[in-house]
Parts: C-alpha cells; sequence; structure tokens
C-alpha cells in the first residue's frame, strides 16, 4: 500500500527559506536602527533633570565675642596695692577687683576737715561781729529819735551792720564749699577700690601689685569682663555682592577651627550700615547671635560661618553645566520646534507660577473670582495670534513671559534685560490691578513680592535629547547652590539635558 503525499508540509518546506531570510531581514534592519539611534544619543553629554532640595548660602568668616563686654578702669590716679582677681575669674556686681593706695585722698579729706572747723570758727565770730553791729545800730537809731546823737553816725552803725551780715554770709558760703571739697576727697578715696560693674567673666587684666596708674586724661584700661558667656555673638564680613540677600532671623550655621568636628548654629541679629573698605573690597558688617549654654566657644575663635538666604525643598533642578550649553545650531533647533508660519511659544509657565502663588494665599470667594478674571483676560492675550509672525513676536508680551527669542537674564545688555522686566512687571500690575484692590494690606505685600520675583526670575533655554535629537525648552530658573539650579517650565523629572558635544570616535 504506498503512501500518500503530504502537499501541506511540501509548501511548509518551500516557503521556509523566505521566512528565514525575511527574520533576518528584520533583525538587520531593527538592529541597524537601535544602533543609529544609540550613536544619535552617544553624540552628547547629557544629564538628568532631579528632584531634589537646594539650600543657597553665603559664606563668611568672623570672629566669636561676648554680647556685652565692659571695660572697667580707674577714674583716680595712685599705686595699685592690691589685686584680688585674675584670668577667667568668675565675678558678681560689687566685687572688689583691685586697690589704689588711698594715702593722699586720705589726708585730703583730713585737711578739707580742719578747713571746715576753721570756717566754721569763722562763721562764729562772723556771727558775733553782727550780734553787736546789730545792737550798736538799734541803740544809736533810737538815740537819733531824740537827737541826742549825730545823724552820720546812725549811717555809720548802718553800713557796719551790713558789713557784719556779708561777712557771716561769706563765712556759711565757706563752709558750703569745704564740705563739698571734702564731699570729693571721700568720693576718690571710695573710688580707690575697683569695683565688678556687672556679673560676668574676667577676660583681661593689664595691672599688677605696685603698679601706678595715671588717670589724667582718661581712664587706664585695668579689667576686661564679658558680661554673660552663654550668650555670644559674631560680626562677619559680608561682601557687597551678598548683602542684599541677608535678612535679620536667618539661620547660620558655623564651624570653629578648634572644634573642627562640631557645627554649631546661629541667628542673624542685625546687618549693620556701616560698610568698610579693604583694598577697594566693600563689606558690611553682619551680627550673628550665639547660644552658648554649655561653654564650649570662647570668645576670640576664628569662624567660618554660611549663611542659609534659601531653602527649596522637592524641586526639579538642573546641573549647572546645562545651562552654560549654547549649541552652534541653535537657530536651526528653535526653528524646527515652531510650528510652519508661527511664532515661538511665549512664557506660559508664568500663568501657572502666578495660579500656585494665588492658591497659597488662600483667597476669598470674591478675591479668587477677581484672581480668575485677570488670569483668564491673561491667557487670552497669550493665545491671540500676532500679526506678523515672528517678527511681530518681538515687540513685547502683554500677557505673560519674555518676547520670543529673548532669554531674560541670559546674554545682552543687562540694562535692556532690566528695563524689559521692568516692563513686563508694569504690564501685570495693570492686568491685575483688579484682584490687587480687593487684597487687604499683608495679602497686598505678599503678592507684590510674588509677582517681582516671578516676573524678574531669570529665564534660559536649555536642550533636551528625546530620540537622539535636541529640544530647544525654555525654563526658569530658581535658587542655585553653585552646582545644581532650581528650574520650571518645560522640563519634567527624568528629562535628559544636553551639557556638551562628545568627540568624534576615530
Amino acid at each position: 500500500m504506498s503512501s500518500r503525499p503530504k502537499p501541506r508540509r511540501r509548501a511548509i518546506s518551500r516557503f521556509a527559506p523566505v521566512i528565514v531570510i525575511a527574520v533576518i531581514v528584520a533583525c538587520g534592519l531593527w538592529y541597524w536602527s537601535q544602533r543609529n539611534a544609540a550613536g544619535a544619543e552617544g553624540a552628547w553629554r547629557t544629564t538628568p533633570v532631579e528632584r531634589g532640595d537646594i539650600r543657597v548660602v553665603i559664606s563668611a568668616t568672623g570672629t566669636l565675642s561676648a554680647t556685652s563686654t565692659v571695660v572697667v578702669g580707674s577714674q583716680v590716679s595712685g599705686q595699685i596695692t592690691e589685686v584680688l582677681v585674675d584670668f577667667n575669674d568668675p565675678v558678681t556686681q560689687g566685687q572688689v577687683l583691685a586697690r589704689i593706695d588711698p594715702a593722699t585722698y586720705q589726708a585730703q579729706i583730713e585737711q578739707g576737715s580742719a578747713q571746715i572747723n576753721s570756717a566754721r570758727a569763722s562763721l562764729a565770730q562772723a556771727q558775733a561781729a553782727l550780734r553787736n553791729a546789730q545792737l550798736d545800730y538799734d541803740r544809736k537809731a533810737s538815740l537819733a529819735g531824740e537827737q541826742l546823737v549825730a545823724r552820720s553816725d546812725v549811717d555809720l552803725a548802718r553800713a557796719a551792720l551790713d558789713q557784719a551780715r556779708a561777712q557771716a554770709t561769706s563765712a556759711q558760703a565757706q563752709i558750703v564749699q569745704q564740705t563739698a571739697s571734702t564731699q570729693t576727697s571721700r568720693i576718690n578715696m571710695e573710688r580707690t577700690v575697683i569695683r565688678s560693674p556687672v556679673d560676668g567673666t574676667i577676660l583681661t587684666r593689664s595691672i599688677e601689685p605696685g603698679q601706678t596708674v595715671a588717670a589724667s586724661l582718661q581712664a587706664p584700661e585695668l579689667f576686661t569682663i564679658a558680661e554673660d558667656l552663654r550668650k555670644m555673638r559674631i560680626e562677619l564680613a559680608v561682601d557687597e555682592a551678598d548683602i542684599g540677600q541677608v535678612q535679620v532671623g536667618q539661620g547660620v550655621s558655623f564651624t570653629a577651627d578648634a572644634f573642627n568636628d562640631r557645627r554649631f548654629n546661629g541667628t542673624v541679629e542685625q546687618v549693620r550700615l556701616a560698610a568698610t573698605t579693604t583694598n577697594n573690597v566693600v563689606t558690611y558688617p553682619v551680627v550673628v547671635a550665639v547660644d552658648n549654654a554649655d561653654g564650649t566657644l570662647l570668645p576670640g575663635l576664628t569662624v567660618n560661618a554660611e549663611i542659609e538666604v534659601s531653602n527649596r525643598e522637592n524641586v526639579l533642578k538642573i546641573a549647572n553645566a546645562a545651562l552654560r550649553y549654547r549649541p552652534a545650531d541653535a537657530a536651526e533647533i528653535a526653528a524646527a520646534a515652531r510650528p510652519e508660519g508661527g511664532s515661538a511659544p511665549r512664557g506660559g509657565g508664568l500663568v501657572d507660577d502666578l495660579a500656585a502663588a494665588a492658591e497659597a494665599m488662600q483667597l476669598t470667594a470674591p478675591q479668587q473670582a477677581a484672581f480668575d478674571s485677570a488670569l483668564a483676560a491673561m491667557r487670552e492675550r497669550q493665545q491671540t495670534p500676532r500679526p506678523g509672525g515672528a517678527a511681530g513676536g518681538q515687540r513685547g508680551n502683554a500677557g505673560g513671559g519674555p518676547p520670543p527669542g529673548m532669554t531674560m537674564g541670559g546674554g545682552g545688555d543687562p540694562s535692556v534685560q532690566a528695563q524689559i522686566r521692568q516692563r513686563m512687571l508694569d504690564r501685570f500690575q495693570q492686568t491685575f490691578a483688579g484682584f490687587t484692590a480687593t487684597l487687604d494690606a499683608n495679602q497686598r505685600a505678599q503678592w507684590n513680592r510674588t509677582l517681582a520675583s516671578t516676573v524678574g526670575a531669570t529665564r534660559v533655554t536649555v536642550y533636551r535629547l528625546v530620540d537622539g535629537r535636541r529640544e530647544a525648552v525654555p525654563v526658569r530658573l530658581g535658587a542655585s547652590d553653585g552646582s545644581m539650579t532650581e528650574a520650571s517650565g518645560g522640563v519634567a523629572e527624568g528629562d535628559l539635558i544636553v551639557t556638551g558635544e562628545r568627540a568624534a570616535a576615530r
């Protein structure tokens, strides 16, 4: 019995080579496309857009000192007979620190006492003469009424009475004068005992027993007392380029060479206006309050401090290298991203930022309605096509964002950039004038700060790598820590941003 032919199997075996060739060709095409894509992406150095925190600080150096330091001097001259305290000794208010030889002032007091007694004797003599002159005048005045004495004798008696009265008054004044002089000597003798004016710690002692101090023109400095070392301060020298970012209440962290394994904290207490110029470098003193409850820190230590001016949490950030990248064919990349016959996209990211700021202000219903109305008007202007295409787009931008092709804060004349920012801010204030009128004083101040910071933000163009091609993406920059910069706008976490071109492989 003969077997039947199997046409299906023969057909499959006939087309098998064709199928294998088709699979090989498909695999080859896939490999070729992947290789081209990998080669295109490999031609650029990139950095990803990350999400994290950015802490902006200003570095400065300064010196630790006590919050209140009192210099104790001497108001009198003389020889130091005794010094009762030493360096680092704690003292209390009124405690005796040193003594000056009081012999000179004791002699002056004794002399003054003798002069007072002499003046009192003179007063008693003058008073006796006054009583006698009074009696003589009274007697002669009565006899003159009976015309028993001459009128001239009465006049002489009156003159003698006046003289006696004046001498008694002078004697009384002498007593007051000598008493005051003696009191001055007593005060000076009390000043020979040097006492502490405050509670504190002795920082310096510049006298020894036997030394003579002379308080002729100014009081000599004997001791320096730190009033309370539990509270200290740092006086930092901040460069004029950074002083505008420093405000009272900002946090400060610092280290000292004596304790290099610890980091201490403080708070900006005062930004002083007394600028100092050294070698054409202008610095401003910034006073930082420091808590030294454990007594670790010492007066005079040199510290390296960082003033935290901004701390942005959970924001998108880009490496600064991506912000510096400028391709030679930037115009072609921008033209490829522009819709045919249209102009460059205008910065609508401002709208989102302002909406988020308004949401954080917890507006009332009427305030929210006024804001929504102004926002809708701004969005409508942004979406309205401009006559003249791209050329027309160069004439300002009433809606929001910089004119097409212009990078705020990027290249160009800084004065021109500042003028453009001011014009934009004026237009925004006009657009939201109705909304601003509904706010209270605190809300209005917050809104004006938000508007100024949002409109005045720096804007640059970065280049995102998608499928081996570069795309121009406008972003708005925020805080920067020197290596990473906050960015918002057309980028998302994980996007690859071009930082440079790789050298071609040989």
